[in-house]
Parts: structure tokens; C-alpha cells; sequence
């Protein structure tokens, strides 16, 4: 085969596969793969270089597939389209749109979820289980952070266990005057629902799972949603919790599976940014950031 024709063959492949047909059908014209052959043997021995040379799937056959679940626009059943007040209109010629319209949500809620600073594990109870000097430092590094990215926050919602509490405190201080500080019992730790995969490290017993996530979904429902109709401007709310908390809620809020919140880690620290449209549409813009903080005062206990 001369060189041209080798051209030719070579440009119906991409990357490596080209360029190692290239290099099989040169060496063997100048008969490095043994002594040359009759010309129908050249042929075959060509072909079968160029098939080593191709994938031995079917791009076809590999082509992702959906899951086949549909986005649930009701999934905090605040969708106007499916709220009715039951009464009938009294004048038939009006608009039967126009009180949907009225109900819609104009406004976007950005919430912005902050997993407490690094604690004192060896403290008994909740009450010393305060914050070490390095979760001080993480938290003003949080707040810092936050009057950066210079929003209009609206309400500052924190745990009321001890960590989480001190560490609202200390990023309330680089917040404007005037963002309400507001703790939340139902934002305590615990353990939402039995992971999948199961780790061998931490197994709650039924019970907690029962209760505890009980709990932490009635705090999902109660600040995960989208933006009441009466709501005319664009929200941004800083809620301080727990790596369980924070996880099981953006697993729910994206509509993954619920059991899957292990999978995920967070520094201490460190900001989780949802998006709640009107639409009902959930968008995650960051998971755990702490890019923010130097390396050394990165921790995740």
C-alpha cells in the first residue's frame, strides 16, 4: 500500500487510533514486522492492525440513558397550578387564570447553607462541645467570606446545638446591621435516613433514624421551598447547621435519592449554595466551598 493510500485509510480515524494505524502500516512496508510477504498476506496483516486499532465497543451500545424520573415541579407542593381555594367566581366573565397568575412566585430564594467550625469532640454534652481556637478562626473566615460576596441577606437561621450556635454568633458580627439571628431546634444533628452504601464506623440504631429523621425532614419542608407569591424581591438566607443536615437537604431539594447523603463531605466551614426559582426549579451553585480558607485551616471533624 503506498503512502497516499495509507493517508487515506489513517483520516478515517481519530487520536491514537490514527496514529497507530500510521505506525503499523509504515513498519511493515519497510518489513519490520518479519520478512515481506506475498501481497494478499500484506493485506490481512494491514487489516488487522487497523481493527486492533479501533474501540471493540459500539459507541451506540454505551450511550447514557436517563433514569426515566421526571423533575416533580410539586415537590414542595407550592406549585400554582395545583393550588386551589375551592370558591367558586362569582362574575363568569373573569379571567379563570388570573387568580393563578396572582399566586406565582416572582422571587428567587437563594439559601446559603453553612456547616458549623471545627468543635471539641471530648467535650461532654452539647454544652462543652463549644468550638475550638481553629473553629473560631473558620468561622470569622466564613464570615468574612460572606460580607465579600456582599448580598442582602435576610435572616441569618441557626442550630441550636452549641457549635452551631457560636458559630452563627461569629459570623452574625460580619454580617450588615440588621440581618435577624433566629436558632432553629429542629436543625440539630442527627441521622436523617440509613445510608446506601452502609459504612461500618457509625451505625445509629432504628430508632434515631426514626426519629432524627422525622426532624430534619420537617426542617427540609419548613426552609427548603420556593419563595412565597407575596414575596416581590430575590432572597438570600444564611442557615448554620450540621454536615448531616446540610446533605440530606441537597439530596432532597435536587431530587436524588434521599440515601446517598454519605456519599457526600464537607469541610467545616464551609458554604453550600441553593437556588429555588419560581418555577419550582433547584439549582446547587456550590458544595462545601472553603476555597476561602488557607490550607492549614482546612478541617472536617
Amino acid at each position: 500500500m503506498s503512502y497516499r493510500k495509507t493517508l487515506k485509510l489513517v483520516c478515517g480515524f481519530a487520536g491514537g487510533s490514527a496514529v497507530l494505524v500510521l505506525a503499523a502500516a509504515a513498519a511493515e512496508s519497510r518489513g519490520y514486522f518479519g520478512e515481506q510477504r506475498g501481497e494478499q498476506a500484506s493485506r490481512w496483516s494491514r487489516f488487522t492492525a487497523v481493527q486492533a486499532a479501533q474501540p471493540a465497543w459500539a459507541p451506540a451500545s454505551h450511550t447514557p440513558v436517563t433514569s426515566g424520573h421526571a423533575w416533580d415541579f410539586n415537590w414542595d407542593k407550592r406549585d400554582p397550578s395545583t393550588l386551589t381555594n375551592g370558591k367558586k367566581k362569582e362574575n363568569a366573565t373573569e379571567d379563570p387564570s388570573s387568580e393563578q397568575d396572582n399566586g406565582k412566585p416572582k422571587a428567587t430564594r437563594n439559601i446559603l447553607l453553612i456547616r458549623h467550625s471545627q468543635y471539641n469532640l471530648s467535650g461532654n454534652g452539647d454544652k462543652e462541645r463549644i468550638l475550638t481556637p481553629l473553629g473560631r478562626e473558620q468561622a470569622e473566615l466564613t464570615g468574612q467570606r460572606l460580607a465579600v460576596l456582599g448580598l442582602k441577606y435576610d435572616v441569618l437561621v441557626h442550630s441550636t446545638m452549641a457549635r452551631a450556635t457560636e458559630t452563627a454568633n461569629i459570623i452574625s458580627k460580619h454580617l450588615p446591621v440588621g440581618v435577624e439571628l433566629v436558632s432553629c431546634d429542629l436543625l440539630r444533628e442527627g441521622a436523617p435516613i440509613e445510608p446506601v452504601p452502609p459504612v461500618t464506623h457509625w451505625k445509629p440504631d432504628a430508632v434515631q433514624y426514626h426519629e432524627d429523621g422525622a426532624r430534619i425532614e420537617a426542617a427540609f419542608r419548613r426552609y427548603i421551598h420556593r419563595a412565597d407569591p407575596k414575596q416581590k424581591e430575590d432572597s438570600y438566607e444564611i442557615i448554620v447547621c450540621h454536615a448531616n443536615v446540610i446533605r440530606y437537604f441537597v439530596c432532597r431539594a435536587l431530587q436524588f435519592p434521599a440515601e446517598g447523603w454519605l456519599r457526600m463531605g464537607l469541610n467545616n466551614g464551609s458554604i453550600t449554595w441553593l437556588t429555588i426559582r419560581p418555577s419550582g426549579r433547584v439549582a446547587l451553585r456550590t458544595l462545601g466551598d472553603s476555597g476561602f480558607m488557607p490550607p492549614d485551616k482546612l478541617t472536617r471533624t
